[in-house]
């Protein structure tokens, strides 16, 4: 096995073993800020990239997404499953969105915080379907990763077997990472111009320079 081969059923094994946190497994309590940290922390840790050592979700990082108006304050210190289904949709987003593009894209969730179980649509009818639609997509993605080995594996044939993995393995890297980066720029476009139609009339324009994302 080459090592573009190996490296590619390590993404594979990675993905396929990546269900995220079904909805069943939402506690249907109100939770204390350090029974929620643990809860995510729980269920979150295996899919970061440093599990031994990674902060999944701290106070700190909470009381500044409610600073900026992506999640609601708790209820008498009390967190409850709409603020944990609010805070894993933040989660998956904010490693390649912006607090402000976050707060644009997730305002249809804010608008359904707290709407009654027997709403046909609430936030937990919402993450449901998200993740049906996530775990429908998985095969796209394992494709997308095989094709992109596929293109990549017969590249600089001119090089001795050592030095052509090395570039081979890069050159992997690197349409991957431009697939990523398409998307991110797709997505911050689309949002853009999701927040000027939002705008209220006659404070349309072009968007503010985003400031650094902080957690």
């Amino acid at each position: 096995m080459t090592e573009l081969e190996r490296i590619l059923e390590t993404m594979l094994n990675e993905v396929n073993k990546s269900d995220g946190i079904a909805l069943e497994e939402i506690p249907g309590i109100d939770l204390y800020m350090d029974q929620l940290t643990t809860f995510m922390d729980d269920h979150l840790r295996e899919r970061s990239r440093y599990p031994k050592s990674d902060k999944i979700l701290t106070k700190t990082m909470i009381n500044n997404y409610a600073k900026n108006d992506l999640l609601p304050p708790p209820i008498r210190k009390k967190y409850s499953k709409d603020h944990l289904l609010l805070l894993i949709f933040i989660y998956y987003l904010k490693s390649i969105l912006s607090i402000s593009d976050i707060n644009t894209l997730i305002a249809p969730l804010k608008e359904r915080f707290h709407v009654s179980d027997t709403e046909d649509v609430n936030l937990s009818k919402i993450y449901e379907t998200m993740q049906r639609l996530i775990l429908e997509d998985r095969e796209t993605l394992i494709n997308g990763l095989t094709k992109k080995a596929q293109i990549t594996k017969d590249a600089f044939p001119e090089l001795d077997e050592a030095e052509g993995e090395e570039l081979r393995t890069l050159a992997f890297l690197v349409v991957t990472a431009y697939d990523v980066y398409m998307k991110k720029l797709l997505i911050e476009k689309t949002i853009d111009r999701l927040s000027a139609k939002r705008a209220p009339e006659g404070k349309k324009g072009k968007p503010a320079r985003e400031k650094k994302r902080k957690d």
